[in-house]
């Protein structure tokens, strides 16, 4: 099996044509069938005292322009019937101590809960993580969706990779009531885990639609691996699975049939070598 990989393709081949308990961590953010077409443009910001459109530092001026635009499209007719056949080719490829981890949104997550349930057993559903943050618009007729849902399985729910001592630490929220000790070390993170989305004009955005950050990844990756395990994520869309892995010292295996999630895959993870095709 090459180090890392990038395969456009339907996952569904890829999937069949992996070896059964050949990968030791699966983490999957598939779409969340919203019944939109997922669109985000790419932009970039210029100097420009002539026709700025907004003002900076010592008020100098500044204009955005577009570089063009990704999308993809998050309709299904049966939901169901197209996760289910995947997450079952996922348990037969998944090692007995490994673990999946399934990013949903609230519409969609109880629906996969019962197919994960039925595929893994009730006793391997682990945890249920929720993503929180706070960005974006704010409705008036109803409280506003600002979490996803992550729901963690273990193949084997008496014996799974879970590195608690490489979990990273977290502020204390009181940390005058800990002592200064415990307030310089921080706390483990429990299931509800704070963190901003992608800034829309920071380094680390790549563009693609959907695009989760890096330390969500990370935290999961090296929790949940060890160096030098196979991690696949066959909805890898902007390619952040593959940066944590590559990063903290595992492989990869990514798949996405959509030409410029491939595109941004190829620049993003130049840095790992990886095989195409």
């Amino acid at each position: 099996m090459a180090e890392n990989r990038i395969v456009q393709a339907d996952n569904l081949e890829l999937l069949r044509s992996l070896s059964g308990q050949s990968v030791a961590l699966i983490y999957i953010d598939p779409p969340f069938n919203t019944g939109r077409v997922q669109a985000r443009s790419r932009l970039k910001t210029v100097r420009d005292d002539a026709n700025p459109d907004r003002r900076g530092f010592k008020g100098q001026g500044y204009r955005t322009q577009k570089m063009g635009e990704q999308s993809f499209s998050d309709r299904f007719e049966n939901f169901s019937d197209f996760i289910r056949v995947r997450l079952e080719e996922a348990y037969r490829v998944l090692h007995p101590r490994g673990s999946l981890f399934f990013h949903i949104n609230y519409r969609e997550v109880h629906y996969c809960k019962v197919e994960l349930d039925r595929i893994f057993g009730r006793e391997s559903f682990i945890n249920e993580i929720i993503w929180a943050y706070d960005y974006g618009a704010r409705s008036r007729s109803r409280w506003p969706a600002k979490h996803d849902n992550i729901l963690w399985y273990a193949k084997d729910p008496e014996h799974y990779t879970f590195n608690f001592d490489a979990m990273d630490r977290i502020p204390y929220l009181a940390p005058s009531l800990v002592g200064a000790e415990k307030a310089k070390r921080g706390k483990t993170p429990t299931d509800v885990w704070w963190q901003t989305i992608v800034s829309p004009t920071g380094k680390e955005k790549t563009g693609y639609p959907t695009q989760k950050p890096l330390p969500i990844l990370e935290r999961i990756v090296r929790v949940h691996s060890n160096p030098g395990d196979t991690v696949l994520d066959f909805f890898a869309g902007s390619g952040t699975t593959g940066e944590a892995a590559a990063r903290l010292g595992r492989k990869f295996i990514l798949c996405d049939n959509n030409p410029q999630a491939i595109e941004v895959m190829k620049k993003r993870l130049a840095f790992a070598r990886p095989t195409f095709g």
